[in-house]
């Protein structure tokens, strides 16, 4: 579809003709003296077209008037609309926190499949498919063992935040767990989130071991920043090993104080109901963007106007070189009929 940015430069179309009619060309009567035998004169002096005014030819009218409606159609910056475009908005900012810590390679998880896995293993395959679904959402990744990690920075490339969730694998941040520090991390990441719904997922199979900040203030600064901490406990509290043992007050204590909610994970089933139940708790409300590309087209009518301006003077330099080579051929054919009447 083509649109002009200022269409109201072709008012000025009509201009050269308002000019011809209200400037008509100066007339003026002049006593001249006429010669009957001026060619006699005249005869081996260089002539030339004097004061004669040629003729405006309708060719050489619509040249000129070409050339003015391209200058009107570039001022009035034309441009063509593309299709619509429509984008949608994310609508909430998800990170996951994930546990990769040692402990993480345990197998006593559930698979969809029924069959025993390892935690790591069973978290990966139903965080897969939650990533997978978000469509509205920006999604990103903390991966955190004896330090915290921005695996993934918030993005709509779902098909990439799966593939590096992919490369994840138990101990390699690490053997200790720093819950306070993963959540000190997601808050910066949100700092620069322009999104209302800001949620946060944190999976963890261990205890704080070795986190700068406390877990319960990381909490409440994620509070006061809008940041609502969802936690999930993957594993046995009632672990051997205490260091690998699931502190399930530590993580309802930060659900509670960011707002969220608290669940425990023992299967793949129940993760994924955990995932229906924090979709529920924050509905999706998209919104729709939809524009039209505007390309540019002045620079095309420039060029027209270059080209006919540049052709219209090469047939005006070819035209007044034809004339003089004719002109020539005349005056040395009426030399010659002269010589022969003298003779």
């Amino acid at each position: 579809m083509l649109e002009f940015d200022a269409p109201l430069a072709f008012l000025a179309l009509p201009l050269p003709i308002l000019v011809w009619w209200l400037t008509p060309p100066r007339r003026q009567r002049v006593q001249a003296i006429r010669l009957p035998f001026f060619e006699r004169v005249s005869a081996g002096l260089p002539t030339g077209e004097g004061a004669v005014v040629p003729a405006r030819r309708a060719v050489q009218i619509v040249f000129v008037a070409l050339l003015w409606a391209l200058a009107i159609t570039t001022i009035a910056r034309p441009i063509r609309l593309g299709d619509p475009v429509t984008r949608t908005e994310a609508a909430r900012d998800i990170m996951l926190a994930v546990d990769i810590s040692g402990s993480m390679e345990t197998g006593d998880f559930i698979g969809s499949d029924g069959q025993r896995g390892t935690r790591m293993d069973g978290v990966k395959q139903v965080l897969d498919g939650f990533i997978a679904a978000r469509k509205d959402d920006r999604v990103g990744m903390i991966a955190f063992g004896s330090a915290a990690y921005v695996l993934v920075p918030f993005t709509r490339d779902t098909t990439a935040a799966r593939q590096l969730l992919a490369t994840l694998s138990p101990g390699m941040a690490g053997q200790n767990t720093v819950l306070g520090d993963a959540i000190g991390l997601a808050i910066q990441s949100f700092a620069a989130s322009n999104v209302d719904e800001r949620v946060l997922i944190l999976l963890s199979d261990g205890s704080d071991t070795s986190s700068r900040m406390a877990p319960a203030k990381a909490a409440d600064i994620a509070a006061k920043n809008n940041v609502t901490i969802h936690t999930i406990a993957v594993g046995d509290p009632n672990g051997k090993d205490e260091q690998d043992r699931v502190d399930l007050a530590t993580l309802q204590s930060i659900a509670t104080t960011a707002g969220g909610t608290f669940n425990r994970a023992e299967d793949a089933a129940g993760l994924t109901r955990i995932y229906e139940q924090i979709d529920t708790l924050h509905p999706v409300e998209a919104k729709s963007v939809s524009w039209r590309p505007r390309l540019p087209l002045g620079q095309w009518t420039t060029a027209a106007f270059v080209l006919l301006t540049v052709l219209g003077y090469a047939w005006m330099l070819a035209r007044r070189g034809w004339h003089r080579r004719t002109g020539g051929q005349h005056e040395k054919a009426r030399a010659g009929s002269s010589d022969e009447a003298a003779a």
